[in-house]
């Protein structure tokens, strides 16, 4: 008996000595947030509230998960800045197997304390281009590629990592998978999912300025935290190519309605999209030239609508249209701007539209005037009283006053209608074809 007591009251020790370990395990509180897509300004603004929230939860670490082929180069710069300056460790982890840390992307995953990718992964291209995607030269392109190396190569350095291969990934878009940016010290680990990762991580010390942290995620609790779905709306929205496509249709619908008032649903259109498009403009660092490349081709399109220049307006509209497309959004070094098929399609799309409403004009403003006071303009008709110089004549049908411009008339001639004022005609005598009119 008393050794079965001695054993009940050890195992009541273990137990109460074990509660603290296991305490600590469940309470290790991870939170994540999901870089997925395009580095913009609103993608900034979410990782950043990311990293406040996780700061203010007291969390054990932030989960950053990685699947991006980069974007702009000053929101890329936002969020490493936040990153670095994040008082919770901070880990970047590109997943799930297909992702990957592309351009900005990868000064992102740098900026982190721990690195790790999943199998199937790949990091690297990050050498700076223009927006259009063409290689930036001369004495601008040595600056910003000397800022982008500097800059890499110290985001490496200060979590010691390969600098000398960050800069080759930026001087020579050199990519790499996940085994090979283990073994390149490129990525601190490979791990398959989240939970392994964090088990894997537990107990790491990272390096920071104000001291050492060590890392606590074993058995973790992970809790995701996705972009909100105000977020999500405005993230489609801050993209070069829609931008562009909805200023196009806010101009579609702003032109048809000016030349069919009245038609109401394709102002409506027009309105919204002009609304949304300033709201993407907004978030987006806009070239001014091609902006006013842009106003210029609306300008032209509607200026050929109430000018009878058989579309060399328009054809000129078109052309400032490709070019205000193609340079709209200056996203900087590291990203990219309109899709260049967009631009082609959107500009055929826009001639075969103007073609069409230019032929529709011009076809209205050449048939004959069948109704108001110009119809009656040319009309033959007969005198029936003396016009010396006034009396009556019967034009289309009814009687009108009318007044003699090229002398007295007789009764019985036939006239022909020069103008009008009023109720009161002005006609000239004789009738260089066949009647209209038969008294």
């Amino acid at each position: 008996m008393r050794v079965r007591h001695l054993l009940g009251v050890g195992a009541v020790a273990l137990a109460i000595a074990l509660l603290p370990a296991q305490a600590a395990a469940a309470g290790h509180r991870v939170e994540q947030a999901d870089l997925n897509g395009d580095i913009n300004t609103i993608m900034a603004a979410y990782i950043s509230a990311s990293v406040s929230r996780a700061e203010a939860d007291h969390a054990d670490a932030l989960l950053v998960v990685i699947n991006t082929p980069g974007g702009i180069s000053t929101s890329m710069d936002d969020i490493v800045t936040s990153l670095l300056n994040s008082r919770v460790p901070v880990i970047a982890f590109v997943y799930p197997t297909g992702a990957r840390a592309a351009s900005a992307g990868l000064f992102v995953a740098q900026a982190a304390d721990i690195v790790a990718m999943a199998p199937g992964t790949n990091i690297g291209s990050a050498h700076p281009i223009q927006a259009t995607g063409a290689d930036i030269t001369g004495d601008l392109g040595k600056k910003v590629l000397n800022d982008a190396v500097t800059r890499v190569r110290n985001l490496a350095s200060i979590h010691g990592r390969n600098a000398d291969w960050a800069e080759d990934a930026v001087r020579n878009s050199v990519n790499i998978n996940a085994e090979e940016a283990v073994r390149l010290h490129v990525a601190d680990l490979e791990a398959s999912d989240p939970a392994t990762l964090l088990n894997m991580v537990d107990g790491r010390t990272v390096p920071r300025p104000g001291g050492d942290l060590t890392l606590h995620t074993a058995g973790g609790q992970i809790q995701d935290f996705p972009m909100p779905f105000w977020m999500i709306f405005l993230n489609a929205l801050i993209d070069p190519t829609v931008a562009a496509l909805l200023i196009l249709l806010a101009a579609y619908g702003i032109i048809t309605e000016l030349s069919t008032p009245g038609a109401i649903l394709p102002g409506v259109v027009g309105g919204i999209a002009a609304v949304l498009a300033i709201v993407s403009l907004a978030n987006l660092p806009v070239n001014i030239a091609a902006a006013l490349l842009l106003l210029l081709a609306l300008i032209l399109f509607i200026a050929d609508l109430n000018a009878n220049t058989h579309g060399i307006l328009s054809a000129g509209g078109v052309l400032a249209l490709l070019l205000g497309m193609a340079f709209l959004i200056n996203t900087g070094p590291i990203g990219l701007g309109v899709n260049p098929v967009a631009v082609i399609v959107a500009a055929v799309v826009t001639t075969g539209f103007f073609v069409f409403f230019i032929r529709k004009v011009w076809t209205a403003r050449h048939r004959p005037v069948t109704t108001g006071s110009e119809a009656l303009v040319g009309a033959k008709g007969e005198a029936r009283e003396e016009l010396a110089p006034e009396g009556l004549v019967f034009v289309r049908g009814a009687l009108w006053k009318a007044v003699a411009s090229n002398g007295p008339i007789h009764v019985g001639t036939p006239v022909r209608v020069v103008g009008r004022k009023g109720l009161q005609l002005q006609v000239v005598a004789g009738d260089t074809g066949p009647k209209k009119e038969d008294a």
